[in-house]
């Protein structure tokens, strides 16, 4: 039986969802993944997410959890994302899914180097390619890099054989998988039941995005099989109760979420705050469905050349109470948080209650980026950059 909601009911729930204030073990627990990119211009998108979600974090927290603690590690799941330790075993038909590939055009071609690589890691422990001799250098750089090392390093990645122990400077640093994921969770038998796996993660994506269209955007389905394995599967997780068909107004567009999540439907929201959100927060993996639900179209244009860009380099969306409020243009320069665009929507018009907010948030922001202060370009809305401004100071 398909359940029908408002767009406001719809809202309301990706914000119960979604912007409940926890910690950060409790972020993964709930989500289950979170989308990691390197840019750096304000924190990376994994710090964006969860400085919206964690009171006090910082840029980097992250990385106690996936390094120290060994909650996390880093995957090839949605792209390149923190995952669970937890979940190892069973993502292993998602590290077969691709050995096939890896195998033919890099380990299978590159068999000497990939063979004296695990022999050097085993030997010596973790390693990064500047610590392989490689003088061969390819001339387009692609996500596996420039040279022979880096190349067959990401392949072994990707097929789970080495996994990143730590990074420095953003570079990677592998070790064998027994040698970093606890052992009670790799030592778990492998999950290579095919439809299993499939039920597994289809409903993995609910988790983390809460609710979602069966046709969202094809990246969404990465690692999820074909057409027809997503769709058998999608029947089987409504037929054992995990999903909920959830229609968004009487002729609106099919949704789903998980069924342990319904009761958010009338959960008790949050105090409204402004949040400056990461372009690939969880909440915006369907851009589609942001548009249908909050009237927002977000498109992230920082991989696209400077004359293409309607907004600019690395924008985030601002949000607040149930709707995004703003968009803005910043960077980290040399300690100081400085914003060089900022948007309105069409239909805000601020009032006290969202300027306070916004001056708090402010003062988070500059917390959880350990900045020395704030500036504003000229050209900012006048209104937005005196609150900036005036949120310097406050105590978070």
């Amino acid at each position: 039986m398909t359940l029908t909601i408002s767009q406001e009911q719809a809202r309301h729930f990706l914000v119960a969802y979604h912007l409940q204030q926890t910690d950060l073990p409790s972020v993964f627990a709930h989500l289950g993944t979170v989308q990691y990119d390197p840019l750096n211009p304000v924190g990376r998108n994994p710090d964006l997410v969860l400085q919206a979600r964690v009171p006090g974090y910082r840029v980097n927290d992250w990385q106690q959890a996936a390094y120290t603690d060994r909650l996390i590690y880093d995957a090839w799941d949605k792209q390149a994302c923190l995952v669970l330790a937890s979940d190892w075993s069973r993502r292993a038909c998602i590290r077969e899914m691709y050995r096939p590939y890896h195998d033919r055009e890099v380990l299978q071609a590159e068999a000497d180097v990939a063979r004296t690589i695990l022999s050097e890691i085993d030997t010596r422990g973790p390693l990064s390619s500047q610590d392989f001799e490689d003088r061969h250098r390819y001339s387009d750089d692609t996500w596996y890099g420039q040279t022979r090392a880096n190349r067959v390093l990401r392949a072994l990645w990707a097929c789970g054989e080495i996994v990143t122990h730590h990074r420095k400077n953003g570079r990677h640093y592998y070790d064998r998988p027994a040698r970093i994921i606890p052992s009670q969770y790799h030592d778990m038998p492998p999950l290579l039941d095919k439809e299993a796996y499939t039920r597994w993660i289809i409903a993995q994506r609910y988790r983390a995005v809460g609710l979602l269209r069966p046709n969202a955007e094809a990246c969404i389905w990465s690692a999820c099989g074909d057409s027809a394995a997503r769709k058998l599967a999608l029947v089987q997780l409504i037929d054992d109760g995990t999903l909920i068909p959830v229609r968004v107004g009487e002729k609106g567009t099919l949704y789903y979420m998980l069924s342990t999540a319904l009761s958010l439907l009338d959960a008790e929201l949050p105090e409204p705050r402004v949040i400056f959100m990461g372009p690939l927060d969880n909440m915006l993996w369907d851009r589609k469905a942001v548009q249908q639900l909050f009237d927002f179209d977000y498109i992230w244009e920082v991989y696209k050349p400077v004359t293409q860009r309607r907004w600019g380099y690395y924008v985030l969306p601002v949000f607040y109470g149930n709707r995004f409020i703003a968009r803005l243009d910043s960077r980290l320069e040399k300690g100081i948080w400085t914003i060089s665009r900022w948007w309105w929507e069409p239909d805000i018009v601020p009032d006290a209650e969202m300027l306070a907010a916004l001056r708090s948030a402010t003062a988070r922001f500059l917390h959880y980026l350990q900045a020395d202060g704030i500036g504003v370009h000229e050209s900012v809305d006048a209104m937005a950059k005196i609150t900036l401004l005036d949120g310097v100071g406050l105590k978070v």
